[in-house]
């Protein structure tokens, strides 16, 4: 058995999210089924990050087991099968036990929100017409990395075993007329940097002081939060594995 990793990107606008789902086109779905009509048979693949609704990705993984090798050929074939919205980068051979979630060490989202009318940044940035305090963004944002246990950031019905995420980089960027969160961890929780987001700028609003967003974190209470910030803003950037694991 060969185990292959798939590096991809995509827009995910018109999706209803990254993993399979019954009565609706994902980015997985559509990936399975340009890889049965090129290799003539059906394929199952293991996604490394889950992203939801409309939201896209720079780089994201996936993992299928095949009977054969495949060939260098393949990934313009599968690239031209594939709807223009999708792509596949790198199609990587790797070792029978490599596992493209359990293996990966960290993850880096970007959330972007854009306060003048911009048609071009509407399915790409979350339009927020606010007056914002810069100074109270980075604040939370750095209060972000002191912290370990984001219960009140995940969303309900997680089913996760822990809430515990190691923060490696948070902070608020100033992007011409954008202001974009950076968020890098070992692992994120359902929800959680939308949470994280919303929760921020209602800060920056004045809706709620620096001690309030302490407290939200401290809670450990989902209902606190704000995750009301849409899927379109939020882009996965990275996905990153240990140093030299793609060297077989």
């Amino acid at each position: 058995m060969n185990r292959y990793f798939l590096e991809v990107f995509y827009k995910g606008t018109q999706y209803a999210g990254l993993q399979v789902q019954e009565n609706a086109v994902t980015i997985q779905s559509e990936l399975e089924k340009a890889l049965s009509v090129y290799f003539r048979q059906p394929l199952s693949l293991t996604g490394s990050s889950r992203t939801d609704a409309g939201v896209h990705a720079r780089q994201n993984y996936f993992h299928v087991d095949t009977e054969f090798q495949i060939p260098a050929r393949a990934l313009y074939n599968i690239n031209a099968i594939l709807p223009p919205d999708i792509a596949v980068r790198a199609i990587i051979p790797v070792r029978p036990e490599a596992h493209c979630r359990f293996d990966a060490i960290a993850r880096e989202y970007e959330y972007t929100i854009y306060q003048a009318k911009d048609p071009f940044l509407a399915d790409r940035a979350y339009y927020f017409p606010y007056t914002l305090d810069a100074g109270i963004l980075q604040e939370t944002a750095a209060i972000i990395r002191e912290y370990a246990d984001f219960t009140s950031f995940s969303k309900r019905n997680s089913q996760v075993k822990t809430y515990q995420c190691r923060i490696l980089h948070s902070e608020w960027e100033r992007r011409g007329d954008c202001w974009v969160y950076r968020v890098k961890a070992n692992r994120f929780l359902r929800g959680m940097v939308r949470g994280l987001t919303g929760t921020m700028l209602q800060a920056g609003r004045g809706k709620i002081d620096v001690a309030g967003f302490r407290e939200i974190i401290e809670a450990r209470d989902c209902t606190k939060a704000d995750f009301s910030v849409p899927g379109h803003g939020l882009l996965l950037v990275q996905v990153e594995y240990p140093p030299a694991y793609f060297n077989r």
